[in-house]
């Protein structure tokens, strides 16, 4: 899917352009708002020669010839990078305004160190990041012990044989459809989520057979030593459904369904 935006910038706009599922932006647009070139192309260019000579390193080899809209309404190909490349292309711009940024990335970078060292600074952090975007302490303890069941789940899958990121996704998409009768994505749509993570706006009774569809699933894995894709895809299955069938029964007292189009923050 390619969706096309406009994002501000430093108070100037940055065409981006969302390319294999992720976020791309225009490379000029972000050498223009960061040194208020008037010829930015020709800036890059010059830009990419210095880093080539001096770093050995070949810019143009992190960024992607995308379509994107021109100041003529024409669509073009043009430099775009992603979130991590383009923070590496701010590292080469002598530029007082990309100062902050540079700073920043220090930053961020000496934190991850940190909780490398103490993982619990890293759980902390999480914790104050969703208290600032509004959620109740009782939802944030359910949303972080969601996390360690997920991370204590694909560790199991590591383990027994999922390598590669689509082998997450078909196992997850297992355990959703027996939990909730609808795939994650499906599930996205019906809360007319798009990027958003699916799991930060699930109440507390979506968390809860969540965690049950993953515990239970973990828990068969290890006691029947499953290995391979097609065990770990019936084991996921079978813990769905765990979890499903506990939620039809609540379904069924509560007289309403718990697989809600309803946003938990909203």
């Amino acid at each position: 899917m390619d969706t096309t935006k406009i994002a501000i910038f430093k108070g100037k706009q940055v065409r981006r352009i969302i390319h294999n599922n992720e976020w791309w932006f225009s490379v000029v647009d972000i050498v223009e708002a960061l040194t208020d070139s008037n010829k930015p192309r020709v800036y890059w260019h010059a830009m990419k020669v210095r880093v080539k000579s001096e770093d050995k390193v070949e810019l143009s080899t992190i960024c992607r010839q995308l379509k994107l809209v021109s100041a003529d309404g024409k669509k073009y190909k043009t430099d775009c990078a992603n979130t991590e490349s383009i923070f590496r292309i701010i590292q080469s711009i002598p530029s007082p305004k990309a100062e902050p940024f540079k700073r920043w990335l220090a930053k961020v970078g000496y934190e991850r160190i940190q909780e490398i060292e103490d993982p619990e600074l890293a759980t902390k952090r999480t914790r104050i990041l969703y208290k600032l975007k509004g959620y109740s302490d009782d939802w944030i303890e359910k949303r972080m012990r969601g996390i360690a069941i997920r991370e204590e789940l694909t560790d199991e899958w590591q383990k027994r044989g999922a390598k590669e990121q689509r082998d997450y996704e078909i196992l997850t998409a297992e355990i959703s459809k027996a939990t909730f009768g609808v795939t994650p994505s499906d599930y996205k749509k019906l809360k007319g989520l798009k990027r958003e993570n699916l799991r930060d706006h699930m109440d507390d009774f979506e968390l809860i057979f969540n965690m049950l569809g993953e515990r239970s699933t973990t828990e068969i894995h290890r006691n029947e030593n499953s290995q391979g894709i097609p065990k770990l895809k019936k084991d996921a299955k079978i813990g769905g459904s765990i979890a499903g069938n506990a939620r039809k029964e609540l379904e069924k007292k509560l007289g309403r369904s718990i697989v809600t189009k309803r946003n938990y923050l909203s």
